[in-house]
């Protein structure tokens, strides 16, 4: 049984469209249990029902016909109780019904089990017998591993609108369409997509046609011979490594990127109209289900060879859908999974938003975006980019939303929302200069978050009073290799230059997690619990101490350098990256003599155990900043990069403003500064919470602090304190968040922020 569902998720993995999906499903299950019908039964969003969508038993006539509402027949009753139905006499059963056009008269055993996906019941799969009988366990449990199987392909297509279309065919490729991803930073975008890297994943491919079928052909030609010439010169530069057999492997790929037979199999494709990219990805997908079907081992792990020279020549293929380099005016940048690092390399003042497949709203590509006041939506799954490139997208970054092929009015609801945006930040502008001082008089120092260098003139015009958190890997990910200590030495300069007197706390390189330089790449299993921050710092002192005195000599003449530590999660950890420091400060003193002021060192407490030693720490530091990003991340068990859990990532948690008020408390008893640097600061309810908690210096992304300083100047210490203790009493994050906006009714503060807790 195992040897069959192997065969069977190889075979969908490789399939190009979702009746592919199902006719594999319907077929294959109803061979590997010698079962008399095996059917598919799909939610269809428009009339509310589950419909047949495919069968392998029943008469075919009643595909698309038989629709059942929830609780109606033994399907319905499986989609409303969510768990299998396993029946001897299904037609005895007070919920069977039958139809006629179905002819299911002869089955009388019946096994069905949901299709569940994020909690959403999304179809029903359909095992029936002749003979009265009930199905074994390890066939319920065969079944249900098929549908957790299924699950991810059918709600991509509930979201992509293929369901849709397919269940209801009335519905034309012109219809608006919605698709929900992650809200990642706030605003309306409205533009083109463009596509920001090259997808190779040859089932992702979209069925195209082709106008012109001499271009295409060329362009797979060339796209062979490029591929070719990649094999022989990765072959050239290990001949003397590899024994005459290994070599010969290079001469075999080759030979296969030569076959006349395949070669003839995509071109004749794209002569009867389809695209090169669609022609080649359906022929290598039929070869490689060829291969995994061999029953000789050497043979079937040749597929993995396959696909990868398919990947190889599909690179090439789609090279000219990499259109960075030509952005048009209003663009809205698409990837699959974008990385921060993306934005140096393009006009940013030519974004309109940001869509990434992958990724949350505490990514660092998030973190950046609402810097620079992009509207962008993170892990947006089910968005269909390859067939969407250079469509008119409408970006809904408060409510995570992507709009395909808005409507005439769509668009202009969206254009209102805006222009009410835009006239809201034009009216925040004039709290610029005018100090945070709630009515009650207490002053609540704001500071801005800065990496990039197209930030800076943002983060200077926010009326920031400091640099709470410079991002030093920002410039690490621009380089091909770590920079010298000349150039840190100029980058470091230009920031402290740029905000002087006002001080710029850098933090030092805090690469791993979800930021691996390309140049030196980290692979672990779960690398958010593994080589990140300080750890890499203290394992490679040659990289950390020449960071570290570059900082030191671009303070010299300038006295703003604050220096901070990431990630600290032992006594041991802090002592050892202070020595360091001490070390290189006595260098530049003693050896070269130069004029520097000792600069504040500081910790970050963003891992659960620094939260506990927090007095221990502050003895050995002359201040303290908490990353409220990584500690929630930490305390809740929740990958912050991870869609499926999204959901669950919140940093207004109870338990994180427990964990907040204990550090705080902890830090004014030894009486060190504590700050807060993660985003929760630059949320206005999260920032009225932080006050209320005792923090008096919040750091911030340049587009949210008008905001921020807007509701505290409204908000007096004495109530925010009250919210803050009775926050921490209630059971769940949207439970405070819906508390807070309940608390704080003045109309002045709700537009603020109602519209990323609608």
């Amino acid at each position: 049984m195992l040897a069959s569902l192997r065969n069977i998720i190889e075979e969908v993995n490789s399939a190009r469209s979702l009746p592919e999906v199902l006719e594999i499903i319907v077929r294959e299950m109803k061979g590997a249990l010698n079962a008399g019908v095996c059917s598919i039964y799909l939610f269809d969003r428009t009339d509310q029902r589950y419909v047949l969508m495919a069968t392998d038993g029943l008469r075919r006539q009643a595909i698309g016909k038989i629709r059942l509402r929830m609780r109606e027949g033994l399907v319905g009753l499986v989609a409303a109780k969510e768990e299998p139905l396993n029946l001897q006499n299904a037609d005895k059963h007070p919920n069977f019904v039958y139809f006629p056009e179905a002819d299911e008269s002869p089955f009388h055993s019946f096994l069905g089990v949901p299709i569940i996906h994020h909690r959403k019941v999304l179809g029903v799969l359909v095992l029936q017998q002749t003979n009265e009988r009930r199905f074994a366990q390890e066939e319920e449990t065969f079944l249900v591993t098929i549908g957790a199987q299924l699950s991810g392909a059918i709600a991509h297509a509930d979201e992509t609108g293929v369901l849709s279309r397919l269940s209801a065919p009335r519905q034309g490729k012109s219809q608006e369409a919605i698709f929900q991803g992650i809200a990642s930073s706030p605003g309306i975008g409205i533009g083109k997509t463009v596509l920001a890297s090259v997808n190779t994943d040859l089932s992702q491919v979209p069925e195209r046609n082709c106008d012109n079928v001499n271009m295409e052909v060329s362009s797979f030609n060339l796209a062979l011979e490029s591929a070719k010439h990649d094999m022989w010169k990765l072959g050239q530069g290990l001949k003397d490594k590899l024994s005459p057999e290994e070599f010969a492997l290079f001469e075999v790929y080759i030979r296969l990127l030569d076959d006349p037979t395949l070669i003839g199999e995509v071109v004749g494709s794209i002569n009867s109209g389809k695209a090169a990219s669609s022609a080649w990805s359906s022929v290598i997908l039929k070869h490689v289900k060829t291969f995994r079907k061999m029953e000789d081992k050497y043979l079937r792990e040749r597929a993995a060879d396959v696909l990868d020279l398919g990947k190889r020549v599909l690179a090439y293929l789609q090279q000219d859908d990499v259109t960075v380099r030509t952005m048009p005016k209003h663009a809205v940048l698409v990837g699959e999974d974008l990385a921060a690092t993306i934005l140096a390399d393009i006009p940013v003042d030519h974004l309109a938003g940001i869509i990434s497949l992958k990724g949350s709203s505490n990514s660092h590509l998030a973190i950046v975006a609402r810097a620079l006041g992009i509207p962008t939506v993170m892990g947006a799954t089910t968005f269909p980019m390859a067939e969407l490139l250079g469509k008119d997208v409408i970006v809904d970054g408060f409510k995570g939303a992507i709009i395909t092929r808005p409507s005439r009015a769509r668009r202009k609801h969206y254009l209102a929302l805006r222009r009410e945006e835009e006239l809201l930040d034009r009216d925040l502008e004039r709290l610029r200069d005018i100090p945070c001082i709630t009515p009650d008089g207490e002053h609540i120092a704001l500071f801005v978050n800065t990496g990039l260098r197209q930030d800076v003139m943002r983060s200077l015009k926010s009326g920031a009073e400091a640099v709470g958190l410079y991002r030093t890997e920002v410039p690490f990910f621009a380089h091909l290799g770590f920079p010298t200590e000349d150039e840190q030495v100029l980058i470091y300069k230009e920031q402290l230059h740029a905000f002087a007197p006002r001080k710029v706390t850098m933090r030092t390189l805090d690469i791993g997690g979800d930021k691996a330089l390309p140049y030196f790449p980290i692979e672990e299993e779960n690398p958010f619990l593994g080589w990140r921050g300080i750890r890499i710092s203290l394992d490679h002192p040659e990289i950390f101490l020449v960071q570290i005195r570059a900082m030191l000599r671009a303070s010299e003449n300038n006295s703003n350098l604050k220096i901070m530590l990431p990630m600290i999660s032992s006594i041991g950890e802090l002592d050892g990256a202070l020595q360091l420091v001490n070390r290189a400060y006595e260098e530049l003193i003693n050896e070269e003599h130069l004029c520097i002021e000792k600069p504040p060192i500081g910790a970050m407490i963003e891992v659960p155990a620094a939260v506990y030693q927090v007095d221990q720490l502050a003895k050995r530091v002359d201040f303290l900043s908490v990353g409220t990003n990584d500690l929630t991340q930490y305390l809740l068990a929740v990958d912050r990069n991870n869609p499926r859990v999204a959901g669950l990532y919140n940093s207004f948690h109870p338990s994180v403003l427990s964990a907040l008020h204990l550090i705080h408390e902890q830090a004014s008893n030894a009486e060190c500064e504590v700050s807060i640097c993660g985003e929760l600061a630059g949320d206005p309810l999260g920032a009225v919470l932080l006050v209320g908690l005792g923090y008096r210096h919040l750091s911030m992304s340049a587009g949210c602090l008008s905001r921020v300083k807007s509701m505290l100047l409204q908000v007096p210490v004495r109530k925010a304190r009250d919210l803050a203790e009775r926050s921490i009493q209630i059971a769940g994050a949207n439970e405070v968040m819906q508390f807070l906006a309940g608390e704080l009714k003045n109309p002045n503060l709700i537009k603020l922020y109602h519209r990323s807790i609608e």
